[in-house]
C-alpha cells in the first residue's frame, strides 16, 4: 500500500535561489509520515497516553536526486519495505508529477517515554505487515 501526500513549495522552503532547502525535504516527509500513521488508524497521541510508546527516526539514507523550486506542487509517496518486531522501514519519495526529486529510507522504532526502545504493539505490527 502507497500512502499519497501533497505538499507546496513555500518561498520559506527554499533558498536565495529559489531552490527547496536541503533540510526541508526531511520536514516534507516527516508531515506526509504523520498522515500515514493517521491513515492506517493509529492514534499517536493515544499510544503515547495510554502505552506510553512512541515513534522515534533510528536512521535516514537519503539522496537528493534534483531540486524543488518555488511555488511548485510535491507528491510525496511512503510505503512500507520491511516490518520487525521492533522496526519499521519506510521508503519516502518526494516527487513534481513524475519526476522523482529526493528519495529517502527511513527507519522508525518505538520508545517508552522514557526514551528506551520496546517493541511496537502487535495491532501495530499487524497494521503495517
Amino acid at each position: 500500500m502507497t500512502h499519497e501526500f501533497s505538499c507546496h513549495v513555500y518561498y520559506e522552503d527554499t533558498d536565495l535561489a529559489g531552490i527547496v532547502y536541503y533540510a526541508n525535504y526531511l520536514k516534507f516527509i516527516e508531515r506526509a509520515r504523520t498522515e500515514w500513521v493517521r491513515s492506517i488508524g493509529i492514534d499517536q497521541k493515544a499510544l503515547k497516553r495510554d502505552q506510553g510508546i512512541v515513534f522515534a527516526v533510528r536512521r535516514i539514507e537519503a539522496d537528493y536526486l534534483s531540486p524543488a523550486l518555488f511555488d511548485e506542487d510535491l507528491t510525496v509517496r511512503t510505503r512500507v519495505t520491511s516490518t520487525t518486531g521492533v522496526r519499521i522501514v519506510l521508503a519516502q519519495d518526494v516527487l513534481r508529477g513524475e519526476t522523482l526529486l529526493f528519495q529517502a529510507q527511513v527507519t522508525l522504532v518505538a520508545l517508552t517515554d522514557t526514551g528506551h526502545p520496546t517493541r511496537l504493539p502487535a495491532n501495530i505490527r499487524r497494521t503495517v505487515h
